[in-house]
C-alpha cells in the first residue's frame, strides 16, 4: 500500500501566495505576467489534465470490455492473441494512469482513488483466499460484481494491481494455457483456483477501475463525454469540489476569481509545481524505489508480475515533462507553457530544470536497460536515478520559489 502522505494545496499555499497578494494590482486586474501564467493554466488543464484522463477512461473501459467478453467466452475457447491483446490493453491504460501522477492532486486525492485503484503490494495471500471461496466469486460475477467489488474487496485487491496479477507473470503475459489450469502461485498452495475464476475477478476489478478513471475525467472536465457523466450519476458519487458545483477544471481555471480555490495565477502555477511535479518526484525516488533499494521494505515494488516497474516510474517522469511543457505527449515545449515562461523571463534556472528532466530520464532508462526492478532494486544504478529524480526535485521547488514572486 502506498504509505507516502500525499502533499495537500493548503499545506503550501499560504506561503505560495504571500508575495503574489502583495501586489498592486491584485483585485483590480491582471499584471501582463499574470496574464501568461493565466494562458498557461488554459493550455495546461486542457491539454494535459482532459487529454490525459480522457484516454484513460477511454482505455480502461476497453479493458473492462475485453476482459468482460473474455469471461463471458470462457478460457477453454479463448486464444492466445485474445489474451495477449487484453494485455496490451491493460499495458496502454496502465501508462495513461502514470502519465497522469503529476496531477494527483484534487479529484485523485480528495475522493481516495489514487490508493482505492493503485495500491501495492497485491495481498496475493487475501486474492487466493477470495477466490477460492465459491460465494465470493459467484458475487463478482456479472453486472453486479463491479459494485461487489468495489464495496467488498478493499485496496489491496482492486486496482492495476489486481488485474496485472491475472494478466502477467515473470515480465510476460500468461499463457492461456495457463489459465486453463487451476491457478499455481505458490500463495495458493492447498486451494483450488481456475482460470475462469480468475477472469471473473479480474472483470469485476476492471470495471471497478473504468469507473474510478471515469469519475477523474468527469471531475476535471465538466464537458467529458455523456457516458461517463451518466455513470458517475448512476453511481452517486461526488465529481465536483465539497461544497462546490465546480469541477476541478473549472476550479483551476477560474483562479484569482471568487470561488476559486485558488487565490492568485502565482499560486496555481505553484501548485502544479509543488503538488503535481515535486511529488511525484518525491514519491518516485524516494518511496517506489527509496523503499525497495535501502531494505525498508523490500516487497513494496510496483508492477511486479508485468516486469514494467521502470516503466512506470519513467511515465511518472513523462507527466512531469508533459506538465511542463503544456500538452499531453510533448516533446518540445508549448508557446503558453511554464518552460517558455521560464525562458522568456529569463529564469535563472530554466536550463537547470530541462538537464535534471532529462538526466532523470536518462538514469531510469540506463536502469531499465539492466533488466526489471524487482530482480535489480540493490543496483547502484537505482541509486543513480533516485539522485537523478531527487535533482529535478530540488530544481521544481526552485522554480516555484521563483515563481511566486513574479
Amino acid at each position: 500500500m502506498k504509505q507516502l502522505t500525499r502533499l495537500t494545496l493548503a499545506a503550501f499555499a499560504a506561503a505560495a501566495c504571500i508575495t503574489a497578494c502583495e501586489k498592486d494590482n491584485i483585485g483590480t486586474g491582471l499584471s501582463s505576467e499574470e496574464k501568461e501564467m493565466k494562458e498557461i493554466v488554459e493550455q495546461y488543464v486542457p491539454q494535459v489534465i482532459y487529454s490525459t484522463y480522457g484516454d484513460l477512461a477511454k482505455e480502461s473501459n476497453e479493458l473492462y470490455g475485453l476482459l468482460a467478453a473474455a469471461t463471458k467466452k470462457g478460457v477453454s475457447s479463448l486464444t492466445q492473441g485474445e489474451l495477449d491483446a487484453i494485455c496490451s490493453k491493460f499495458l496502454q491504460a496502465r501508462q495513461s494512469w502514470e502519465e497522469s501522477e503529476a496531477f494527483l492532486y484534487g479529484a485523485a486525492t480528495d475522493f481516495g482513488i489514487d490508493p482505492h485503484i493503485d495500491t501495492w503490494p497485491l495481498d496475493v495471500e487475501a486474492l487466493a483466499t477470495s477466490l477460492s471461496n465459491a460465494e465470493q466469486v459467484a458475487a463478482l460475477e456479472g453486472e453486479d460484481g463491479i459494485a461487489y467489488a468495489a464495496a467488498k474487496l478493499g485496496q489491496e485487491l482492486l486496482g492495476f494491481h489486481g488485474i496485472e496479477f491475472i494478466l502477467f507473470r515473470d515480465g510476460a503475459n500468461r499463457k492461456v494455457e495457463a489459465l486453463r489450469a487451476n491457478e499455481d502461485h505458490e500463495a495458493f498452495k492447498g486451494k483450488t483456483v481456475t482460470g475462469e475464476q480468475e477472469l471473473i475477478y479480474a472483470t469485476a476489478v476492471a470495471g471497478d477501475l473504468r469507473d474510478n478513471c471515469y469519475r477523474l475525467c468527469v471531475s476535471w472536465n465538466a464537458d467529458a463525454l455523456a457516458a461517463y457523466r451518466d455513470r458517475c450519476e448512476e453511481l452517486e458519487v461526488a465529481v465536483t469540489l465539497t461544497g462546490s458545483d465546480r469541477t476541478y477544471g473549472e476550479n483551476m481555471l477560474g483562479a484569482a476569481e471568487k470561488g476559486s480555490t485558488y487565490s492568485t495565477w502565482q499560486e496555481t502555477l505553484s501548485s502544479i509545481l509543488i503538488a503535481g511535479c515535486s511529488n511525484i518526484c518525491n514519491e518516485v525516488a524516494n518511496v517506489k524505489m527509496g523503499n525497495a533499494h535501502s531494505g525498508e521494505d523490500v516487497n513494496y515494488i510496483e508492477s511486479p508480475y508485468s516486469k514494467k516497474s521502470f516503466q512506470d516510474f519513467i511515465d511518472n517522469i513523462l507527466s512531469i515533462q508533459y506538465s511542463l511543457y503544456g500538452g499531453a505527449g510533448a516533446t518540445t515545449p508549448a508557446a503558453k507553457s511554464l518552460v517558455s515562461y521560464f525562458n522568456n523571463h529569463k529564469y535563472s534556472g530554466a536550463s537547470d530544470i530541462q538537464k535534471a528532466l532529462e538526466a532523470s530520464l536518462a538514469a531510469l532508462k540506463a536502469c531499465q536497460a539492466k533488466g526489471a526492478f524487482v530482480d535489480i532494486y540493490t543496483d547502484a544504478s537505482v541509486q543513480a536515478a533516485m539522485d537523478a529524480v531527487n535533482g529535478l526535485d530540488e530544481e521544481l521547488n526552485k522554480a516555484a520559489s521563483w515563481i511566486v514572486k513574479q
